[in-house]
């Protein structure tokens, strides 16, 4: 398989939507001076990783603070011995890095110019148990041909479907702007929206149901605002398309490892295993950092934690921030949990199953991946045994929901997907549960945090942080994390990390002017 994101002339930095919008830094001097700031980033998953790269490559000194063993946050991996005697990285589970992910795959461009690591899988079908399938292999990239290829293309959303729309009520989808599509839609759920729209089932269960559960969210809980924006960002918006690209290797070795060398060499401390417990402000300037006991003074402090550790960091803080802020984060809300189960089965599955394939109707499973089919490690163990790896996903199972039936179940529904594996003997299975992310609830906006903070010294990145841009998932966390960064080097005179976005506003003017006439 080729590499998708190879250099390509001066485009390459962006992506190939000439419309693509560029965000410049602050100006100022290239680097801080040599005894310049020294700022603790508190976090090693993308957001702060992407804090650390801008800081440090500008000569500002850098500690990171990772509570756990390893980088990558919510795409960390760790080695585990399975029963064959063989190792493999298990992780959190699949990601897909799509084309759109601009300032993400400018992070990884610091260890790989050409993204080869990266691959794209061809195809990303949808499932669901009635029988009906979706794919996104031949529909356009560029709207609003994208959204009539679909239309053309899908079993499961007709040209009749798209009459009986209601087009007034639907227009927001057309011209999405960042704040304005959370004024206007996140008093409504993305269950309600799509229900007032009159979207059709079949095809909000393939598409937007997936979409949705993306965030790790029931589409009843999930704020419109945030569905919508995922929306422009993937289809409306951008001519990038719904294909999306994979790591070749497991996410420590093909990403993590490559960019902790990286920040080594631009002087970066890294402390893994540390948490932080602490962070004051300090009378005269600066903060003070606690970590295993011990406290230290920095210039300022990047908190880039996920919505748990953010709320449990500044309540054991006592004068960080101000009253108001301080129960803003108190009021932020975490995802229900959701489960990731891999299988080292004893025999392959069918070739012609894809890497990827996303689910609806089969219970609590949303997706199936086969991992041989994209990353090294997984083939080279198929390769050898004649077996499959698969990895299943349950997003936003209930919290009190018996974890053991729960994954005995998930594994009962991928014989209902692919009945090739019912009788396979497991060589090895993993599970692992999680509760860490951000929850987008309906209304829930106004609580989220933004870069800045009421402290100058403070500022916050993660993917629950609100920004002025189209950004969502890991492409927001890295954007917010650069942002950050770029919010402290502005305040010091130095130059900050230019970005992309998608277009800030919908594609076409015709579309934008009937969206606008309709929401008087």
């Amino acid at each position: 398989m080729t590499s998708p994101g190879r250099a390509r002339s001066g485009a390459a930095r962006h992506g190939r939507d000439r419309r693509a919008q560029r965000l410049p830094g602050p100006p100022g001097r290239d680097r801080a001076a040599a005894d310049g700031p020294a700022v603790a980033v508190v976090g090693g998953g993308i957001a702060g990783l992407s804090a650390a790269t801008a800081l440090a490559e500008r000569g500002v000194r850098v500690t990171l603070y990772e509570r756990g063993g390893e980088l990558g946050g919510r795409l960390a991996g760790w080695p585990v011995r399975l029963a064959d005697g063989a190792t493999a990285t298990m992780s959190r589970g699949f990601h897909a890095f799509f084309p759109q992910y601009y300032n993400l795959r400018g992070l990884l461009r610091r260890v790989d110019p050409g993204l080869d690591v990266l691959r794209r899988l061809p195809d990303y079908p949808l499932h669901h148990r009635a029988g009906a399938r979706d794919s996104f292999a031949r529909v356009p990239r560029t709207p609003p041909w994208s959204a009539l290829g679909f239309v053309a293309l899908s079993p499961t959303f007709t040209w009749r479907d798209l009459v009986r729309m209601r087009p007034g009520a639907a227009l927001p989808l057309l011209d999405v702007r960042v704040p304005r599509v959370y004024e206007r839609l996140d008093g409504i759920s993305a269950h309600d929206f799509l229900s007032r729209i009159r979207f059709p089932e079949a095809a909000r269960h393939l598409a937007f149901e997936v979409f949705s559960r993306s965030f790790f969210a029931d589409p009843r809980e999930l704020s419109a605002a945030e569905l919508v924006l995922m929306f422009h960002i993937y289809f409306l918006g951008s001519s990038e398309g719904l294909l999306f690209d994979v790591p070749a290797e497991p996410f420590p070795q093909a990403l993590w490892h490559p960019l902790a060398r990286y920040l080594t060499g631009h002087g970066v401390r890294l402390c893994t295993d540390t948490a932080v417990t602490g962070v004051e402000p300090v009378a005269g300037g600066g903060v003070r950092v606690v970590a295993r006991g011990e406290e230290r003074r920095f210039d300022a402090a990047v908190l880039a934690l996920d919505t748990g550790g953010l709320r449990q960091l500044v309540a054991a803080s006592g004068e960080l921030g101000d009253a108001a802020w301080r129960a803003r984060i108190g009021r932020l809300r975490t995802a229900p949990p959701f489960l990731v189960s891999r299988l080292w089965l004893e025999r392959r599955v069918r070739a012609d199953r894809p890497g990827f394939l996303g689910t609806s109707g089969f219970g609590s499973l949303d997706n199936v991946s086969v991992l041989e089919r994209w990353e090294g490690e997984a083939a080279r163990w198929s390769a050898r045994t004649g077996g499959s790896v698969l990895e299943l996903h349950a997003y936003a199972v209930a919290p009190g929901a018996d974890r053991v039936r729960e994954q005995r179940r998930l594994v009962e529904q991928l014989h209902a997907v692919y009945p090739e594996t019912r009788g396979v003997r497991i060589v090895d299975r993993r599970h692992e549960w999680r509760a860490d992310c951000p929850l987008f609830p309906v209304g829930g906006f106004g609580d989220r945090p933004t870069v800045r903070t009421p402290d100058p010294r403070v500022v916050v990145a993660g993917d629950a942080v609100r920004t002025p841009f189209p950004v969502a998932l890991m492409e927001r966390a890295a954007t917010t994390g650069f942002l950050a960064a770029n919010t402290l080097l502005g305040r010091w005179g130095v130059r900050g990390q230019t970005l992309w976005t998608v277009p800030g506003k919908g594609r076409s003017a015709a579309l934008r002017w009937a969206a606008r006439w309709a929401d008087r």
